[in-house]
């Protein structure tokens, strides 16, 4: 007879959940490629069809996985759907900061914004929490910290699109893991929230005879529509990841993110600084001592 038990373990979820936020953050260092594809477009625009192409493509995933009955129920919830459009409003700020800035050439603040973030996650889920760091794990949020330090105060200014896009994803995030609702249905939701002002800037833009789409450019228009599944699909990882996952891991696994695109910013030519490689080898050594010290076997109990 078979001893297996068809119930997921606590370890089998966490692990669902590490696999689920390796792939988001991998999409993300990612999507700069996109938005460089689509650059001709003013960044607004590009953020409302996101968020319009995202609610049909989240409905034909909410229909495959017949999850109507909970996107009804959070729906009719007060609280949970209040609290949904807060976490709307953040990753809709999140969104257009950080597309403006890759069209802006600023690949490399993107990329320290989210190498700001998971420091915040480490600092709420330890402060706010109750969660604890090990000794490697605290090198190397200490190794992390020196890494932004070196590439915050060698920039000489306040860089406010970085912390624009780390403050915002980190209250994103904090949400999503407290709120009692599927990746999906979630996600779902927030597009609904914020469906109708996208539809309404673009039918402004299109009655002004400002709008991109559909002005002959049909390899340009697939792309936007492409913004949908682009969106939904990473958010969904990293939902799942969310709630599976303590916050500490959650933030280490954001600097696979950042780490490619700081490459994706060498492709595009952007000055890489004696100050970034440092800050790149601190992060890289941090997040080096991190998996690390997840991989390490406890040691078995005395019998």
């Amino acid at each position: 007879m078979s001893s297996q038990n068809p119930n997921p373990t606590p370890n089998n979820t966490a692990n669902l959940g590490m696999i689920a936020g390796l792939m988001a953050y991998t999409f993300w260092g990612l999507i700069p490629f996109y938005f460089k594809a689509t650059d001709t477009v003013p960044a607004l625009e590009i953020l409302a069809h996101r968020i319009a192409w995202s609610v049909p493509f989240g409905a034909l995933i909410i229909i495959a996985r017949r999850q109507w009955p909970d996107v009804l129920r959070a729906l009719t919830n007060i609280k949970i759907l209040a609290i949904l459009t807060l976490s709307a409003i953040m990753i809709a700020i999140n969104w257009g900061v950080y597309i403006w800035a890759i069209q802006q050439e600023q690949i490399f603040q993107a990329s320290l914004g989210y190498y700001i973030n998971p420091l915040m996650y480490m600092l709420i889920g330890v402060v706010f929490l109750g969660e604890t760091l090990k000794k490697l794990q605290i090198f190397a949020v200490i190794l992390a910290t020196i890494g932004v330090a070196v590439l915050t105060i060698v920039g000489g200014q306040i860089p406010w699109i970085s912390l624009t896009l780390a403050v915002s994803f980190t209250i994103y995030g904090v949400i999503r893991k407290q709120v009692n609702v599927g990746a999906m249905p979630g996600l779902f939701i927030e597009t609904i929230v914020l469906v109708l002002p996208a539809l309404g800037y673009l039918v402004w833009l299109h009655n002004k005879g400002a709008l991109t789409f559909m002005h002959g450019d049909t390899h340009l228009d697939i792309l936007l529509v492409l913004a949908g599944p682009i969106t939904v699909i990473p958010l969904v990882a990293f939902a799942f990841a969310a709630r599976r996952l303590k916050l500490s891991t959650l933030g280490f696994l954001q600097f696979i993110g950042p780490s490619i695109q700081f490459l994706v910013g060498i492709y595009y030519g952007e000055t890489l600084s004696p100050a970034r490689l440092i800050c790149f080898a601190f992060i890289w050594s941090a997040v080096i001592l991190f998996v690390a010290d997840a991989l390490r076997k406890p040691a078995k109990p005395a019998i």
